[in-house]
């Protein structure tokens, strides 16, 4: 690991550890060293830059989820330590709502997913793509991601999520590696995405497990099936892009895939989100799985359904004007 510190082993190891010593660890000045002084971050409610940014955010989620323990499910990754790395963390978080940003405290326990993806250089991130399932924690407080969405624009947050228009180019333009199993993966996701629902049985197992935004569990084609018509079909022309795909294969784990990827249209169909609203609708998706004998085994899949419910409520309810 040139140019990190001696006590990181490897890159998961260096995000794992620094992972836990900010967050449990409550080390919340070590984001000083650890991210670039002009960091981005994006997530698909917008953009954030530097650290001064970074430490707030950081500060108000603990003050909302003081308990917070974040697992590292897995880390999947590509790079050197020369032109730097490109890691796809997912962490499993479990944590008691204290009251915040989700509205009052309720004091309900919540299991939600986030997966980021950093480019780490010299011991340092210098930019961020942040996922984290939002609709899931509003569903155990005892929400819905739609009332989420208008709780934010009826206290006069009118902010546009993350789209194409107002996204930024960082440090890192790289899309990732060319190993087989991410793009027999990205491969999948175009065909799926082309209305080819009957690839599903093709290219996953029938017992996969798959985690989808919202908290939601479920096994086997069909609910596979249910899950990717519903989103697609609620945007029927949307573009489908593949903003970055790493393969893997490591000593003791099957062969993984981490893709980032993009849907761009407008809200023309039913599905997912209901009647169709017209609203132009930026997703911002990732997915990781892993293969086994019989194709994808497991799927963990994330967006934010608040970020895509606040678009269409924009859109379809515009705040009055005096």
């Amino acid at each position: 690991m040139q140019g990190f510190d001696a006590c990181f082993n490897d890159l998961p190891d260096y995000i794992l550890k620094c992972t836990a010593q900010i967050w449990e660890g409550r080390d919340i000045a070590a984001l000083h060293w650890h991210y670039g002084d002009d960091l981005r971050v994006r997530t698909p409610a917008g953009i954030s830059r530097g650290n001064a940014a970074g430490i707030a955010n950081t500060m108000a989620t603990l003050c909302e989820f003081p308990d917070r323990e974040l697992l590292g499910e897995d880390v999947i990754w590509t790079g050197n330590a020369s032109d730097g790395f490109l890691s796809s963390h997912r962490i499993l978080s479990n944590a008691t709502h204290r009251g915040g940003w989700f509205g009052d405290a309720t004091a309900k326990r919540v299991t939600f997913r986030t997966i980021a993806d950093t480019f780490c250089h010299a011991n340092r991130v210098w930019d961020e793509w942040l996922i984290r399932d939002n609709a899931a924690i509003v569903c155990q407080i005892g929400g819905s991601p739609k009332q989420a969405a208008q709780a934010q624009i009826d206290r006069g947050d009118l902010s546009m999520p993350l789209t194409p228009e107002t996204d930024e180019v960082g440090p890192y333009t790289g899309s990732g590696n060319t190993d087989p199993w991410g793009s027999r993966h990205a491969d999948g996701l175009r065909a799926i995405m082309s209305a080819d629902f009957g690839t599903i049985p093709k290219i996953y197992d029938r017992a996969c497990h798959m985690s989808a935004p919202g908290g939601q569990e479920s096994h086997g084609w069909a609910a596979l099936d249910a899950f990717w018509l519903g989103l697609r079909s609620a945007f029927p022309d949307a573009v489908f892009r593949i903003d970055h795909q790493i393969g893997r294969m490591d000593p003791m784990l099957p062969p993984r895939s981490a893709v980032r990827w993009s849907l761009t249209g407008h809200h023309s169909g039913f599905g997912r989100y209901g009647a169709p609203s017209g609203a132009s609708v930026h997703v911002m998706g990732v997915s990781h799985v892993e293969f086994g004998p019989r194709g994808i085994r497991r799927d963990v899949t994330l967006f934010d359904d608040i970020a895509i419910w606040k678009q269409i409520l924009l859109h379809t309810t515009p705040p009055a004007t005096g």
